[in-house]
């Protein structure tokens, strides 16, 4: 009941947030963004969402606060995407790949192998071309804040190894609410099946689908790791995280107040990136020692067997965006986000 009723009451509330933030600057009170995803609060994702608070309230001097709710207390990643278009919750995090279903532009992000490392990654994400995907969020009355680092996402299973792309046939994956998922999946001979990540664990236990792909945090942190006893590092996509805010709510601060928000933002992507990489070797480390087989697969032959998709995409605008990536050199030091 919980979860019924304080999502209820977001959206009962209908622009409550967007009001409550005017009235406050109105009055010169305290002002509270309410912050919602899905994640477990071990998770460094969520680690930096706490960071962001607390530069947040360092700024403004204790003028801006924001009010956290984990592990899906608001909905779905879906479902707090539309809180935030109609102003009844601030921020949220998402992964970039349910994003294509409301900016077509960030399919890119599912599409396998359009980065050649988290360098090349970091480099596009950092320059002109990942702002203009944050840009690209007005349209949806939404406003990108940042990206967090997600790592790579790899295939774990239940049952059977995936040595090879034919290892896939026949197998059912889950996979995150995008069209450009289910075509890689398709494309390398498994059946894609959407499911929330929520629900993900029985689907698992059930066998309703014999396997997910994500990154080794997210694979632990899940405890899929009980269920899937291999896990294959072909690394075939490279999905940041998104930090959104209601385009509504944005707007209803003035320019101080979101040089504030930014700031914070900024100061918690250099944070999550710092983590990240600490994150993902503890997960790894302790998925083997439960008795997970981890395995590094030839990527060549994923990266050859997805080139269809790839080819499919030619003349289009994402295809051109893919063409556009690859002329991006590598990040050379530090991590920036300004």
């Amino acid at each position: 009941m919980k979860f019924f009723s304080l999502r209820g009451m977001l959206l009962c509330c209908g622009l409550a947030t967007l009001l409550f933030a005017t009235g406050c600057q109105r009055q010169q009170e305290q002002i509270t963004l309410r912050m919602g995803h899905s994640l477990d609060q071990e998770h460094v994702v969520h680690k930096a969402m706490l960071y962001m608070a607390e530069r947040l309230e360092h700024y403004s001097a204790g003028q801006m606060h924001i009010q956290i709710y984990s592990g899906g207390q608001l909905g779905s990643e879906r479902e707090l995407i539309e809180l935030l278009q109609i102003g009844s919750l601030a921020l949220t995090k998402v992964s970039a790949s349910p994003l294509e279903g409301f900016v077509p532009k960030m399919q890119v992000f599912s599409v396998p192998y359009v980065f050649r490392d988290s360098a090349h990654l970091w480099a596009v994400l950092n320059g002109s071309i990942g702002q203009d995907l944050l840009n690209s969020m007005h349209s949806a009355r939404l406003h990108g804040l940042g990206y967090y680092d997600a790592g790579s996402r790899s295939f774990y299973t239940t049952n059977k190894a995936v040595h090879l792309p034919a290892d896939l046939k026949g197998l059912k994956f889950r996979v995150p609410n995008s069209q450009t998922a289910v075509q890689m999946v398709q494309t390398l001979g498994g059946a894609a099946t959407p499911v929330d990540w929520g629900e993900l664990y029985t689907a698992l236990q059930q066998g309703v689908v014999d396997g997910a792909e994500n990154n080794p945090p997210s694979f632990y942190l899940s405890r899929h790791y009980e269920l899937s006893k291999y896990y294959s590092l072909d690394e075939h996509t490279s999905v940041p995280d998104v930090i959104l805010m209601s385009l509504p709510v944005w707007k209803s601060l003035n320019a101080q107040q979101q040089g504030w928000v930014q700031q914070a933002m900024n100061d918690s992507v250099r944070y999550q990136r710092e983590l990240w990489q600490e994150a993902s070797d503890d997960a790894l480390a302790k998925v083997k020692a439960a008795g997970v087989e981890v395995i590094y697969p030839d990527k060549a032959a994923f990266a050859a067997a997805v080139k269809p998709l790839h080819q499919s995409l030619q003349g289009t605008e994402v295809g051109n965006l893919v063409a556009e990536i690859a002329l991006v050199p590598a990040e050379i030091v530090g991590v920036s986000n300004d």
